[in-house]
């Protein structure tokens, strides 16, 4: 299925669902940027970035950290290949620190001047309604630089588990209510949210057991500790190759370019949707001529095509937005994610 990931993007592509996302806000947002720049056809970006400061001018001087989930993780080894990138261009060594859950308090924590970033996911901006006081506002406390990469939800199950399709896990988690077990790493993540969801639309009792991060979950379920886990591709691609795990269904809205033989959750539960973002983020208050600077670098390593394709062979897609972009983006899915987390009740 994966070695299918050079045809056509068809409705699934990352620039499409960007366009989708923004169509509606970030259109007559740029009428209005060009209206206040006077018709000189300047974008802000490019306004911004034609009067660096000094600073911005002499950046990086020194090493420069991301930080980001558990190692083994879609966040992990995406920022492992973003730093390679980053530490050619720059010439400035660009190291990666694994900080689980603690990632996002950590990088809110440092000083905004561009040498420590953050590779993180859905997470940073949906915990807030997951959990009380959660030491951060995703809006206020960072600074979004790129969404870089997107990557489908799919449903695996341990190949003990006797099922080959989301309606026979629904029936068979209606008939052994609270029986069956997901694996789930960082509360608020997007395979915790996705199971929830699933949990919440389909009416039925799974039971969560929590691990450090996505890279220890998948480990868990390949070994049967788990029956079930709701997952970025890029985590589980390779057992689904070696069939160490089994995939059911693609939670996107339609059938996924990257593996087109997958049903969609939807197909059977109609409305049902889960994505998994993931993007570099810097403290807030990070002066917008490095953000712009950051943002174009990255963006220039994402789109490398060799660089692309690994990504892509991992089941992961390079956007590679603006921070504009990217700012919409999280505003949208704090708005529709946070409605369905508390209408469905879905607390840490």
């Amino acid at each position: 299925m994966l070695n299918q990931t050079r045809r056509s993007h068809e409705s699934g592509s990352p620039e499409q669902w960007l366009s989708a996302r923004l169509r509606s806000i970030w259109m007559p947002a740029c009428a209005g940027m060009t209206a206040l720049l006077g018709g000189t056809g300047l974008s802000l970006v490019a306004a911004v970035s034609t009067a660096q400061p000094a600073y911005a001018q002499n950046y990086p001087n020194k090493l420069i950290r991301i930080v980001t989930a558990s190692p083994g993780s879609t966040n992990d080894w995406g920022a492992r290949l973003i730093a390679q990138e980053m530490t050619k261009w720059f010439g400035q060594q660009v190291i990666v620190e694994n900080r689980g859950g603690l990632a996002v308090e950590y990088t809110t924590k440092q000083p905004a001047d561009g040498y420590t970033l953050m590779f993180y996911g859905n997470t940073v901006w949906l915990l807030p309604f997951l959990r009380d006081n959660v030491g951060y506002d995703p809006l206020r406390d960072l600074a979004p630089v790129t969404l870089a990469i997107i990557s489908p939800i799919i449903v695996v199950v341990h190949p003990s588990v006797p099922v080959r399709s989301i309606r026979e896990l629904i029936a068979l988690a209606k008939a052994k209510p609270g029986q069956l077990n997901y694996a789930a790493g960082t509360i608020g993540a997007s395979p915790h949210l996705a199971t929830e969801l699933f949990k919440a639309m389909t009416h039925t009792d799974m039971v969560r057991i929590p691990y450090k991060g996505t890279g220890p979950s998948v480990v868990a379920l390949v070994a049967g500790e788990a029956h079930l886990m709701f997952s970025g591709l890029g985590s589980v691609a390779t057992h689904m190759k070696t069939g160490r795990l089994r995939a059911i269904a693609v939670a996107t809205s339609k059938r996924s370019a990257l593996v087109p033989d997958l049903p969609t959750v939807a197909s059977t539960v109609p409305g049902y949707e889960a994505l998994s973002i993931i993007g570099m983020f810097a403290p807030a208050k990070t002066p917008p001529a490095i953000i712009n600077l950051l943002q174009q670098e990255i963006a220039r390593g994402l789109n490398k095509p060799e660089v692309k394709e690994l990504f892509m062979n991992a089941g992961v897609e390079v956007v590679a937005s603006t921070p504009d972009e990217f700012t919409t983006v999280i505003k949208s899915e704090m708005a529709r994610l946070g409605k369905v987390i508390k209408d469905a009740g879905i607390r840490e």
